[in-house]
This record gives structure tokens, sequence and C-alpha cells, in this order.
């Protein structure tokens, strides 16, 4: 194999991990709320762990933030750099690829998606009120032996 080929498989693998990652973080944030709500019912005391929960709304809060000022993802950014290094700006057909791009991207106009994404962040604010985060404890002092 070349250096340039194998440089190429290399970006494809990073653009493909990038696309991977892509999707388990709108995976997190869209069961992240369901599971928020369904473990409230269930009483599930995880849900409420206060580092899932700013994790959570870090991420949908960046969401937001990018399509109110218009900002594309980043990693939609560098997956797409990536491939086009490799010379392949579009998906060659590999069935992994195919199908996380049809699940991930859509076209519609751009209002769709940042009321879409603002609405979400809005249920994911309301689940700070109606399924409140636990308070993180502090832990006791360790006491001294003499």
């Amino acid at each position: 194999m070349s250096d340039t080929a194998l440089n190429n498989t290399l970006l494809l693998m990073t653009a493909d991990a990038i696309l991977v990652l892509h999707l388990l973080t709108v995976m997190f944030v869209v069961f992240g709320l369901l599971l928020i709500y369904a473990g409230q019912v269930a009483g599930w005391p995880w849900v409420r762990n206060f580092w899932f929960r700013v994790a959570h709304l870090a991420c949908i809060g960046v969401v937001v933030a990018q399509s109110w000022f218009g900002v594309h993802c980043f990693l939609t950014i560098w997956e797409q750099q990536l491939r086009e290094a490799a010379g392949t700006a579009t998906y060659s057909g590999a069935f992994i690829q195919h199908w996380l791009q049809a699940i991930l991207f859509y076209d519609a106009p751009a209002w769709v998606f940042i009321t879409l994404y603002t609405a979400f962040g809005a249920l994911v604010l309301l689940s700070w009120w109606l399924v409140p985060p636990a308070r993180q404890q502090k832990a006791p002092p360790e006491r001294q032996s003499k």
C-alpha cells in the first residue's frame, strides 16, 4: 500500500470514527432525556446524577447555540474536512457509513432545525425543574486519631 493510500485510509477511518462519535452524542442527548423522565417515574436515582445532567445540558446547549448563530457542528466540519483531504467528499457506499449519514443528516430549511433544537433544549431545561439533579455532597472531614 502506498503512503498516499495509507494516509487516505487513516483519514477516512478517522472521519468514520467522528461520524460514530456524532451519532453517539445525538443518542446521548435524545435517549438521555427520555431516560431522565422515565427514571423519574421508575425511581432510578442515577438520572439525578449531577455530572450526567451537566454533560447532557451542555451537549444540547452547544447544539442550540450553534443553530442560533448559524454555525455548523464542529464534528460535522471535522468529518467533512477529513473526507475531502482523503479525496472523497461523498460517501462511498459502505453500509455503516451510509446509514449513519442517513440517520444524522436531513435536508430541511434551517428554521426547522433551529425550532426543533430550541424546543428540545427547552425540554432538557424543564427536566432540571421536574427532575432536579441531586446536589453534590461534600465528603465529611476525616477524623484524626491521636
